[in-house]
């Protein structure tokens, strides 16, 4: 089941920060935009999560995708993704996507149909306090991916 979310949005802080590890560039966009969660049953936890945000011009951008590890690789995540794209179909053109140039990352949204675009040299080395490590890489450029909203 996938349903928005209306309410306090920090309690899905755990899920939110899988995505992002640093508090502080979670609320950056925590209220801007539209969270999504996923659960298995209707009434049960949250195992996954999609903020997306209207950043003008008919683009959509998801801020924050995460899924419980436990539940990574069955397919929630896809179907967050597909979820936004028919739900916002018609008011958007673009769904984008900035993310770390990762090895599990960048693969697993080019699957679900997003292409390359633009990078942003050392955005993870100038935005955050730490260096953030993904599947044994030190993640530095921002790398945008999109698709178009059908």
């Amino acid at each position: 089941m996938i349903e928005r979310v209306e309410g306090d949005r920090r309690r899905f802080m755990p899920l939110l920060l899988l995505a992002d590890e640093q508090p502080e560039m979670v609320e950056r966009y925590l209220n801007r935009g539209d969270l999504w969660i996923c659960t298995q049953d209707a009434g049960a936890s949250a195992i996954g999560e999609c903020l997306v945000t209207d950043e003008g011009a008919g683009v959509l951008e998801i801020k924050s995708l995460a899924v419980d590890p436990v539940y990574q690789g069955k397919g929630y995540g896809r179907a967050l993704i597909e979820h936004v794209t028919r739900y916002y179909a018609g008011r958007f053109h673009t769904l984008q996507v900035g993310t770390g140039d990762s090895p599990l990352t960048v693969p697993f949204y080019e699957r679900c149909g997003f292409t390359r675009g633009t990078v942003v040299p050392n955005f993870f080395l100038e935005h955050y306090d730490h260096p953030i490590i993904e599947a044994g890489v030190q993640l530095v450029d921002m790398v945008y991916l999109s698709r178009p909203l059908r």
